[in-house]
């Protein structure tokens, strides 16, 4: 058995301010949380029969696990220029897909650091006329893979959004949200006995989970947050602008989508401040 674990840093037991997780402040005592808390998702799936886990980095420049003190049954994927961002390498040869340390969407969420992917420039995203997070976005890719999700943790607020869309997923709550830069918080020792606990019940369960396939054609809309970002990722003839700030794009699939999301998303990051806006420093 084949798992792959999506892991982030956002929703890890401990974390409750933006502040935490900069290389000015206490990155690197939350960078080791976020390693600690993959270790007992990576047990609980080898406990509940994986013979195989990859792990993919999906924070920021997405090389935080510290892979030393990774368990050594499991390979990471770590590093940034991925064509498929938090999902890179991900294949039809995975028997399922775990989520660790996600958060909630930004749109419509009080929930603990909520974004979208890149929170500098993406407001929302839209697809085929539902509001998504990151995570359902991703379960959306593993569904096209015939890949189900079958676990989450994160803050309260977080699983209960998850859970609109996947309603059978197991889950972990890792912390109580308060507001976008506060939580109640739960000790990280108990969170790692749960997330193990928990994965553990998600893979030996694996068989009555299903995967969550979207047919095409799919639609995304993309609402960012100024002009400038929208405006120019109508350099690719495939988007047609709806407003100044949101665009739309049609693909015949969900990783065809994925991809030309995560191309405008690009381009969206490098036009905030001007595409050229730095040659002459």
């Amino acid at each position: 058995m084949k798992l792959f674990i999506s892991a982030d840093i956002e929703g890890i037991a401990g974390v409750a301010t933006i502040q935490q997780l900069v290389t000015s402040g206490e990155y690197q005592r939350f960078r080791k949380l976020m390693t600690e808390e993959v270790n007992a998702a990576i047990r609980g799936a080898f406990n509940g029969g994986a013979t195989e886990v990859v792990v993919a980095d999906g924070h920021g420049n997405m090389s935080n696990i510290i892979i030393e003190d990774l368990d050594p049954r499991a390979r990471l994927v770590s590093g940034n220029n991925r064509v498929m961002a938090q999902l890179e390498g991900l294949d039809d040869s995975f028997d399922g897909i775990i989520f660790v340390g996600h958060h909630g969407r930004e749109s419509d969420s009080n929930a603990v650091i909520s974004h979208t992917l890149a929170g500098v420039c993406v407001k929302e995203f839209n697809v085929n006329g539902k509001i998504v997070g990151e995570t359902e976005l991703n379960a959306m890719v593993a569904g096209k893979f015939q890949i189900p999700s079958i676990f989450i943790s994160g803050d309260d607020i977080y699983v209960k959004e998850v859970k609109e869309t996947l309603p059978l997923v197991q889950s972990v709550v890792t912390k109580y949200a308060r507001n976008r830069l506060a939580a109640e918080l739960i000790h990280p020792d108990v969170v790692q006995l749960e997330v193990e606990k928990y994965v553990q019940v998600a893979v030996e369960d694996i068989e009555h989970y299903q995967p969550f396939v979207l047919e095409g054609p799919i639609t995304f809309e993309i609402e960012f947050k100024g002009p400038q970002q929208a405006q120019m990722t109508s350099t690719l003839p495939t988007v047609q602008m709806l407003t100044p700030t949101r665009i739309s794009f049609t693909c015949d699939d969900m990783v065809t989508a994925y991809k030309h999301m995560w191309g405008c998303v690009i381009i969206a990051m490098a036009s905030t401040n001007g595409v050229l806006g730095a040659v002459n420093n």
